[in-house]
């Protein structure tokens, strides 16, 4: 916002869209989302844990908030949590520990979601790549899918001569 002056006045959103695409989380260097809290009237953080995903962390950043500042917290996705009762808010103190315990719980479950999506998305392509490659060059022997997944072959055992 301009503040008349024609100087910005508080933060430079333009730039850091990229960089941190929800409140309470940032990414390591090797590519890692963390987030962390401060707690109230306090110096030190919650340390929220490491994710694959930008999704997760900000995921694992809303739960603590919401359990630290209540129902007025200002969260990155409200509508998730439309409806819960807060531990802290409700009077029930509730511990760093126990609010780090609460939002690691979230966002690893987010994250693993969020890579089980992932995994189920690049098997369907790389099946999908796998049947219009092999139609293209073979003509007599063709491998179909079973149920959309194909025989995985045990590395462990020998070959049978049936097999071969």
């Amino acid at each position: 916002m301009e503040n008349g002056t024609g100087v910005m006045a508080g933060r430079e959103v333009v730039g850091r869209k990229s960089e941190r695409p929800y409140k309470g989380i940032r990414m390591r260097k090797w590519g890692k989302w963390v987030a962390e809290i401060r707690e109230p009237n306090k110096r030190s953080r919650i340390w929220l844990g490491s994710y694959s995903t930008p999704l997760a962390a900000a995921r694992a950043y809303d739960t603590a908030v919401f359990y630290l500042r209540g129902p007025s917290a200002r969260l990155n996705f409200p509508e998730l949590l439309a409806g819960e009762r807060a531990g802290g808010a409700l009077g029930g103190d509730m511990s760093a520990a126990l609010i780090r315990q609460k939002a690691i719980e979230v966002g690893a479950r987010v994250d693993a979601l969020e890579a089980a999506h992932h995994r189920h998305n690049h098997n369907h392509d790389c099946n999908r790549a796998y049947e219009q490659n092999h139609h293209q060059t073979s003509g007599a022997a063709e491998m179909k899918p079973s149920g959309g997944f194909f025989r995985r072959v045990d590395l462990n055992k020998l070959p049978d001569p049936e097999d071969s």
